[in-house]
Order: structure tokens, then sequence, then C-alpha cells
């Protein structure tokens, strides 16, 4: 599912998730794809701070 959305908008998602540690959107680094019931999750980590973040991408139409 992931592959299926366009380059462009991977690279905006994985530039806008949030870090709770750095209280600030930051980008995902080190990340794996997990399915999701209502999509895709990344499973990552904080480029800054190197905590660990995720974000579940939405791929419900």
């Amino acid at each position: 599912m992931w592959l299926s959305l366009p380059k462009d908008f991977r690279k905006q998602l994985i530039a806008n998730v949030y870090c709770t540690n750095c209280s600030d959107i930051v980008t995902i680094t080190d990340f794996i794809n997990v399915d999701h019931p209502v999509g895709v999750m990344l499973d990552g980590k904080c480029e800054n701070c190197g905590s660990k973040v995720a974000r579940v991408v939405d791929m419900d139409e």
C-alpha cells in the first residue's frame, strides 16, 4: 500500500511526524512499514533525538 502513494506525497509524510520528546514535527528515520487496520503505519525513530516515533497513514477512500 505504501508504494502505491506518489513518491512526493510519501516524502511529505516522512517529514511530518510528531515527536513527543521534541514536542515538534520531525522527520522519521530507520522506519519500517507495518500493516494497520486503517492503512499503513510508519514505525521508526526521530531524526533529531532518536526517540521512537510512528505515523499512521489512513488509506481509506
